[in-house]
């Protein structure tokens, strides 16, 4: 399959998987259930649903969001004013022209057809306030898929930091020098060097993680420059004349990107948004159910100890005991109104199993153990009167450790249950896994799985 299939098939994953998410979660909202819980989990739920429907809306649209971020007066509207090839965003000496995120739609041609980008300006990050900045700053990049960093001359250590908190957020980024027109050739090939060099060693967890080819070099609004214009007779005058910007190279790379990955980071990000969001309606909805949660699990560790402590066949104390497990994982699952089928439950009873350090198999080696002489006292107990307290100790024994088990079978599946909410075949994690799996070595969003939280 060609990467070009492969995107159309990571948009329309993505877009079956939000639907079916939106879907769930709408139905959620209109359930007639009435208790304290349900009622408080109902009015924090419409916010994270429209979160939910946008991401949607914005991939039945086609759209593509490039956000723009630096400090003040490094030309931040200057790149898009460029990239547009009309003066649309204000520019000008003043720091801090742009107040608040503004947005321009850009239309470029690729391969044929037609994109629709939304370019996202956004004011300098060190000219607002430090809570309102970190408030749009998020917003912002939670919008977005792809992010433009701009830069002009030696970084800061202030823009050191900030680049490398928005590569925290697992967005794609293109660092964008700008301004090189104020520079001489030599200085210009000297701050790239340091600025690869810089990037080129991600041995520190906090190192923005960049690769050469993601640094570019613009002069998005070059500075008037004196000529000499000499006239037929003789006289002689110097003018401003403001060359043209320089960001083909930057143009180039967008294209390139939109062109070979476009869907597929829209696919990405929206996806990313749901995984977020319904990890937050699984946070809100534990802690909203703890108590009945908590009673949940107690009941079907009881009920799990009294069956296995009554049955005397020791090979029905397993398989009674997997169904009343699984049974109480689907039972957790409805409380918190999150999705998980039969088939879901018994594969995250197998990963709680297998994760537990063998404590929970060393607990079911023992309950077969103690059900085997469990069996035997039964049987020995017909003949002789000793079998039957044999019979007893072996039951009560088998019965407190099944009850156990099942207790922590419980308290594993709430963790699992509020971190794994994203599963299932059109879950957001198991398609951004397909993505992930299918995407050329040579793009942006194979260079992201490690930072993606695979």
């Amino acid at each position: 399959m060609s990467r070009f299939h492969y995107q159309d098939a990571h948009f329309n994953r993505a877009r079956i998987s939000l639907r079916q998410t939106v879907n769930r979660y709408t139905q959620q909202l209109r359930s007639p259930k009435r208790s304290a819980a349900t009622v408080a989990l109902q009015a924090g739920l419409k916010h994270d649903l429209d979160q939910l429907s946008d991401a949607l809306e914005k991939l039945n649209h086609n759209l593509l969001r490039i956000a723009v971020f630096g400090l003040v007066s490094r030309g931040k509207s200057a790149v898009l004013n460029a990239l547009l090839g009309q003066k649309i965003l204000q520019t000008g000496p003043i720091n801090g022209v742009t107040q608040y995120p503004r947005s321009v739609c850009w239309f470029p041609t690729i391969a044929g057809n037609t994109m629709q980008v939304e370019l996202i300006d956004t004011p300098g990050l060190d000219e607002i306030g430090g809570q309102v900045r970190e408030s749009i700053a998020r917003e912002v990049v939670d919008q977005a898929d792809l992010i433009l960093f701009v830069i002009a001359g030696d970084m800061t250590r202030t823009e050191y930091r900030a680049l490398a908190e928005l590569q925290a957020t697992h967005k794609p980024l293109i660092l964008v020098f700008n301004k090189i027109d104020l520079y001489p050739d030599q200085d210009k090939q000297t701050i790239y060097r340091k600025l690869q060099t810089l990037f080129a060693k991600n041995t520190d967890h906090t190192r923005p993680l960049l690769a050469p080819d993601d640094i570019v070099m613009v002069a998005a609004e070059p500075a008037p420059l004196e000529v000499r214009v000499e006239y037929a007779d003789g006289r002689v005058e110097y003018e401003w004349e403001t060359p043209p910007p320089q960001v083909e190279e930057l143009r180039q790379l967008l294209l390139t990107i939109l062109h070979r990955e476009g869907k597929s980071l829209s696919a990405l990000n929206a996806l990313r948004q749901a995984r977020e969001t319904e990890a937050a309606i699984a946070h809100k909805s534990l802690k909203l159910h703890h108590t009945e949660a908590e009673e949940l699990i107690w009941q079907f560790a009881r009920w799990k100890a009294i069956a296995i402590a009554a049955n005397p066949i020791a090979v029905l104390d397993l398989v009674g005991g997997a169904v009343t497990d699984l049974a109480m994982i689907r039972s957790l699952a409805k409380l918190y109104g999150l999705p998980m089928t039969r088939y879901e439950a018994g594969k995250l009873l197998k990963s709680i199993l297998l994760s537990s350090g063998g404590l929970l198999l060393g607990e079911l080696g023992s309950t077969l153990l103690l059900g085997v002489g469990k069996s035997a006292s039964a049987v020995a107990g017909s003949v002789d009167p000793t079998g039957l307290m044999a019979y007893g100790g072996a039951a009560i024994a088998q019965a407190s450790l099944a009850g156990y088990g099942s207790y922590r079978v419980g308290k594993a599946a709430q963790i699992y249950l509020e971190q794994g909410c994203t599963w299932g075949p059109q879950g957001a994690n198991t398609v951004i896994q397909e993505i992930f799996n299918q995407v050329d070595p040579n793009t942006i969003i194979y260079r992201l799985r490690r930072e993606f939280g695979q």
